[in-house]
């Protein structure tokens, strides 16, 4: 089933799965906990998602989705590429400072090898897309800022770094060294 498409209990048991995720790696999710805090019996979580595979595939999905959609267009004409690669880094900046938590890919990315092949998949296809997105986003533009690898790989890590120094100011100083570099 299409990650978009889950409504009603399985939707909030998305919401759960991923905020467990982010906070604390895949392992942080049981069928149990996530039953309790939806207000259903752990059988219901397994009506929606069979395996702990099925949901964690899902959430990811679900979650690449949401990034993309959030995302909108990387070739609007009416934009420059400095623009499109501000939209990016707020919304690893949103994810951080709105919400506390790590990018969902971020966590489950240090954890991929040890990821059932689904998730692991699935984590690869964020990766991926974001990437082409990014690819997209600079077209026309290399050489007047950092590649795109760099970029992803920079939120990332100062996502990571300013998570475990309690200073969300170094992710924003990622950001600023990012955009300046489009500048000049």
């Amino acid at each position: 089933m299409d990650a978009q498409l889950y409504t009603g209990k399985a939707a909030e048991i998305l919401d759960a799965a991923e905020r467990h995720m982010r906070a604390g790696g895949y392992d942080a999710v049981s069928f149990r906990d996530l039953a309790d805090e939806v207000g259903i019996k752990s059988s219901s979580v397994h009506y929606h998602f069979p395996q702990k595979a099925d949901l964690g595939e899902a959430v990811v999905r679900r979650y690449t989705d949401n990034v993309l959609d959030a995302l909108a267009m990387p070739d609007d004409a009416e934009e420059s590429a400095r623009d499109r690669i501000a939209r990016l880094c707020g919304i690893y900046r949103s994810a951080l400072k709105d919400d506390g938590l790590i990018c969902l890919c971020c966590v489950l990315g240090a954890e991929a090898r040890d990821l059932p092949d689904p998730v692991a998949e699935a984590v690869n296809g964020f990766f991926g897309r974001v990437l082409g997105w990014a690819r997209t986003a600079l077209d026309g533009s290399q050489g007047q800022g950092p590649s795109c690898t760099q970029i992803l790989a920079s939120l990332q890590g100062a996502m990571i770094l300013a998570l475990a120094t309690k200073q969300p100011e170094l992710f924003d100083e990622t950001v600023t060294d990012i955009l300046e570099r489009f500048e000049g």
